[in-house]
């Protein structure tokens, strides 16, 4: 694991896996078919702080859930891909559509499926509850798990890198 931390002040893409990471990795779902899940309130308070900051936010998912449309609708994230079947690919369209390279962007993630984007951007984490081969890959581990404050702990990690401590 990197210790290159002072390489955060040069994000200005940050996208998240959701389960896992905005959520304990665990799910509902009612005999009706409802799906419910929870979201750490600290962790939308830390998303907001660095869409304010600049640093554009998105989420990038393999499952489809109308609990995170709603939730990154609330929050103002911009950018939510979900149904993703091939999340390399998803975040270099992103970038590019945005005018980044891929150094300037960083991915959060939780299990093996992120692995193949952990590898292609700038900053790569795992929450402290990640699979143990993406918490040994990964330029940072949170000591948050996932779903209990691993977002807002990255968030301010990279407003403050950024100078946007007071905001």
């Amino acid at each position: 694991m990197s210790t290159g931390l002072d390489r955060l002040e040069t994000i200005r893409l940050i996208a998240f896996d959701v389960d896992g990471v905005f959520t304990d990795g665990r799910f509902y779902l009612s005999d009706d078919g409802v799906e419910t899940k929870a979201f750490h309130t600290q962790d939308g308070y830390g998303v907001r702080r660095l869409l304010d900051a600049g640093i554009v936010v998105a989420v990038i998912s393999g499952r489809q859930s109308g609990a995170v449309e709603k939730r990154m609708a609330e929050l103002g994230v911009p950018h939510v891909i979900l149904g993703c079947k091939n999340k390399v690919a998803a975040m270099a369209e992103l970038a590019s559509d945005l005018g980044l390279s891929l150094e300037v962007c960083a991915f959060v993630g939780d299990d093996l499926p992120d692995m193949p984007l952990l590898e292609h951007v700038g900053f790569s984490v795992a929450v402290a509850n990640a699979v143990p081969a993406l918490q040994d890959y990964c330029d940072y581990v949170t000591r948050a798990p996932g779903g209990s404050g691993a977002v807002r702990e990255i968030c301010d990690l990279i407003a403050t890198a950024g100078g946007h401590a007071d905001r």
